[in-house]
């Protein structure tokens, strides 16, 4: 297995795709440590992983509060003795479908500041024992607005950017140590929690919605979970040894919103 005998921390791991990633680890044969800000949720994935053969511990933290995530990641260590994963999944709580020019300060800048706080604080708090050990991997996740102008997408965008800078900072700091930090940069997963929630609530609305975010990908669909889920356990394993520094995209190929019909060419003479 990729992962056999590693240990992976896994912050703000409550939501659906946390859970994917974390099953995943597990499965590649890694001890994971999950936490969140309520112990329910991430409980319930432990006892479901050991259920299935794996290894797992569930605790409540934090991952905004800096002591918490020290105290945690110190306990870790003195557990498993090296921390070869760490991953943080905390939930931006952006609003979106508001033009930037109408949306009040505060809800912008509400994501913004979660993930600059709480990556900052789970990203060096794991770097600092990564160095001491002089392995590690450090992974992230956005998606799509980090990369392309997106309307309407509030400061989610701003917030996906943000997390990519501190993973490239993050890289190119403790890649002398020979720590890798990489970043993955989803295209949003139809069949995680918040599209299926879109979904039940949103009717045809949120129907057309999905379809026009597929329509703007080359292979014309969204990455599922799994597919996050399996590129970060190939991303966390030696066989991506060579892999740091970057975004990885699994967006399926997100255009800047070209015509998905790929109309001819207005100057091409036939």
């Amino acid at each position: 297995m990729l992962l056999q005998n590693k240990n992976a921390v896994l912050f703000a791991a409550g939501g659906s795709v946390g859970g994917a990633i974390a099953l995943a680890i597990a499965k590649a044969g890694a001890k994971v440590f999950l936490s969140n800000h309520h112990l329910e949720p991430v409980q319930k994935l432990a006892n479901n992983i050991i259920a299935e053969g794996g290894k797992a511990e569930a605790a409540e933290v934090d991952a905004l509060n800096e002591k918490e995530v020290n105290d945690y990641i110190n306990e870790v260590v003195k557990k498993a003795v090296n921390i070869d994963v760490s991953m943080n999944l905390i939930k931006t709580e952006d609003i979106q479908g508001i033009p930037l020019v109408d949306l009040p300060f505060d809800d912008f800048v509400r994501p913004v500041r979660r993930v600059t706080e709480s990556h900052f604080i789970t990203g060096t708090a794991a770097g600092r024992v990564m160095i001491k050990q002089g392995y590690g991997v450090i992974l992230s996740l956005t998606a799509t607005p980090g990369g392309i102008g997106y309307p309407t997408a509030g400061g989610f965008g701003p917030a996906c950017s943000v997390i990519e800078k501190i993973s490239l900072g993050l890289a190119s700091e403790l890649g002398p140590y020979g720590v890798r930090v990489v970043n993955i940069r989803s295209g949003g997963s139809p069949d995680s929690q918040p599209f299926q929630d879109a979904i039940a609530h949103g009717g045809q609305k949120a129907v057309e919605f999905i379809k026009k975010i597929k329509d703007d990908t080359m292979l014309k669909k969204m990455p599922l979970m799994n597919d996050i889920a399996n590129v970060a356990v190939f991303l966390a394993s030696e066989m991506a040894a060579g892999i740091t520094g970057v975004t990885v995209d699994v967006t399926c190929g997100t255009t800047t919103a070209l015509n998905y019909k790929e109309p001819q060419i207005a100057f091409i003479q036939k």
